[in-house]
């Protein structure tokens, strides 16, 4: 349902009334989400040489020495070759001896998938032959695909880019390990980043080892590269912004080409009609989400869905602005010790950070 504000027919700004997620219901055809396998638009300009190592972190200039030595070794006769959609051509190339994956090992916050997608960016093949995704557009698309299919379509790649592998379902993670097991064999070069087990996701913790474990036979074919920091998003960076007025937001979202407006509490409710995997859908066109009586996150299960949104408008780089409590308290502190309590820093540091590129539709 829409949340926008009534307007009359007097008011100055009602030929330019906001967008509202809350009337969006949108359907991603499974060639779409192939397609969009490919660093978000966040990461479009992201490479190796406009990643700045903390100069007290020796691991991070380590990893990029690492992953361009990585990226530059894939564009060799040994990679597989090119197939159609359907899997349909030449025979699958042989994987080559030694390790075919690299994975990233480190907090949230330290340029994991900034240096993801740089070797995206860096590894010499077509676009088509290159796919990168989170773990859930991973599973979504062999939800869509079904298992053989999805093999066939990913095994004519040279490297598969798997951000925020999912460690805390058993279900989901021997499904996928049981892939990439399948595109190792055709020779697909793979690299990872995730997060860690439940009751283990304390900031700072690494995860190598439960990852390496978790995904079994295939730990052979990772090199774990750690990458030790603090969250870029806050270092050196202001506070975020104190939340709005409501009369500001809804003001900015009538003033904002492209703005969407809608009530918090509603938006949450409607993600729950909405698959996560449409999420970016949802946020087609939106060049600012602006949300009035923003309120702490009622269950696990709304809040788990507003991570999935927060990551999809992160990508985007939509600002987002609103009213009501700070992004800080949007989770319990039941929530914040719990098994995915490094998802729901993850989100706040993420929304902090749209927040603050909000501060100008206000100013403007």
């Amino acid at each position: 349902m829409s949340s926008s504000p009534a307007v009359s027919a007097i008011d100055p700004i009602a030929e330019m009334a906001p967008l509202s997620l809350c009337a969006r219901e949108p359907h991603v055809p499974a060639d779409r989400l192939v397609a969009e396998m490919v660093p978000p638009p966040r990461f479009d300009s992201v490479r190796f040489a406009t990643y700045i190592p903390d100069p007290n972190q020796p691991s991070q200039s380590e990893a990029v020495r690492v992953l361009e030595g990585f990226a530059a070794g894939l564009g060799g006769a040994s990679a597989p070759a090119r197939r159609s959609f359907f899997g349909f051509g030449k025979a699958k190339a042989k994987a080559p001896a030694g390790p075919r994956g690299v994975y990233l090992d480190g907090g949230y916050g330290v340029g994991k998938t900034h240096l993801l997608a740089s070797l995206w960016h860096a590894t010499p093949a077509e676009p088509e032959l290159k796919a990168f995704g989170t773990f859930v557009e991973l599973t979504n698309l062999v939800g869509a695909l079904g298992f053989q299919q999805t093999v066939r379509t990913l095994s004519g790649h040279r490297l598969l880019c798997i951000d925020e592998f999912e460690l805390d379902d058993p279900g989901d993670t021997v499904l996928v390990s049981t892939l990439l097991g399948k595109l190792v064999e055709a020779g697909v070069a793979l690299a990872a980043t995730s997060n860690t087990l439940p009751g283990k996701l304390g900031e700072g913790r690494f995860a190598a080892a439960d990852f390496l474990r978790e995904i079994q036979g295939l730990s052979a074919h990772f090199r774990p590269l750690r990458i030790d920091g603090e969250d870029y998003r806050h270092r050196g960076l202001p506070e975020a912004p104190a939340p709005f007025s409501d009369e500001q937001v809804k003001k900015a979202a009538h003033a904002t080409e492209g703005a969407s407006l809608d009530d918090f509490p509603h938006l949450l409710e409607h993600l729950a009609r909405v698959h996560p995997s449409r999420y970016g859908a949802l946020t087609d066109g939106v060049r600012a989400v602006c949300l009035t009586d923003v309120q702490p996150v009622p269950d696990q299960s709304t809040a788990l869905r507003l991570v999935v949104l927060a990551d999809r408008l992160y990508d985007r780089e939509v600002p987002v602005l609103a009213s009501g409590l700070p992004f800080d308290q949007l989770f319990s502190e039941e929530m914040l010790k719990g098994g995915y309590r490094k998802k729901y820093f993850r989100a706040i540091s993420r929304l902090t950070a749209l927040a603050r590129d909000a501060k100008g539709l206000v100013e403007q």
